[in-house]
């Protein structure tokens, strides 16, 4: 009964994240989830991401906490368009959370949308949001053994962002193990080294993201909706 429930709560889950993905076509959207355990990095990211985007990327974000607003206040101070989610305990975002937040966004004047998910590497890749891509945000003081510990997250998403790079000698960070961790869940995995405190490397990581920006012709989100 536990495997049925489970199934069907996904299943439920994976309809809405269709029409989701329906809405982000129909606006022009290129939708991204952000994943990464507490303290790695993601609002520092998707800020630094912010500041970096090509003119014809405005963003937007979606903030996924259990509790506080604290981050969403830090990419409001620096005028992104930002919603807050508070999941009450749940450790993950899920599509319906998405929905409800989607209205209170200015969809028909921005270009990407950027869900923080909740510090979690577990929960949250298991539950579709109807986002384009989906990526890790890992961090040197984590240590070099993540995606040996969770193939899970590594294997679910599209591209790896290892941050806090400038730290590797500090933590005795072994980059080519971790590299080959990654490798062996996906040998075309994108992995790119930034430091979101010097600004290293994130030009390389938002230059890919940009390229990820293909919107759907209104004719064919149509269709699609």
């Amino acid at each position: 009964m536990k495997v049925q429930v489970v199934k069907a709560i996904l299943a439920s889950n994976d309809e809405v994240a269709q029409e989701n993905r329906a809405a982000f076509d129909a606006n022009g959207i290129l939708a991204l989830n952000v994943m990464a355990s507490p303290g790695a990095g993601k609002t520092s990211l998707i800020l630094a991401t912010s500041q970096r985007l090509p003119a014809h990327l405005r963003p937007a974000v979606i903030e996924g906490d259990l509790a506080s607003s604290i981050d969403a206040d830090t990419l409001a101070a620096h005028h992104i368009p930002v919603v807050q989610i508070n999941t009450g305990g749940n450790c993950h975002l899920d599509a319906p959370m998405i929905r409800s937040a989607m209205p209170h966004l200015p969809l028909a004047d921005i270009e990407l949308l950027m869900v923080e998910n909740v510090g979690n590497l577990v929960c949250p890749a298991n539950f579709a949001l109807g986002t384009h891509l989906s990526i890790v945000v890992a961090s040197v003081p984590e240590g070099h053994d993540k995606p040996y510990k969770y193939p899970g997250m590594f294997s679910a998403v599209d591209a790896v962002v290892l941050n806090k790079a400038d730290l590797k000698e500090v933590f005795e960070f072994d980059l080519d193990f971790f590299r080959r961790g990654i490798e062996m869940l996906k040998p075309s995995m994108p992995l790119f080294e930034v430091s979101c405190r010097t600004g290293a490397g994130l030009d390389a990581w938002v230059h890919w993201l940009a390229t990820q920006y293909q919107p759907v012709a209104p004719a064919a989100a149509s269709v699609a909706q």
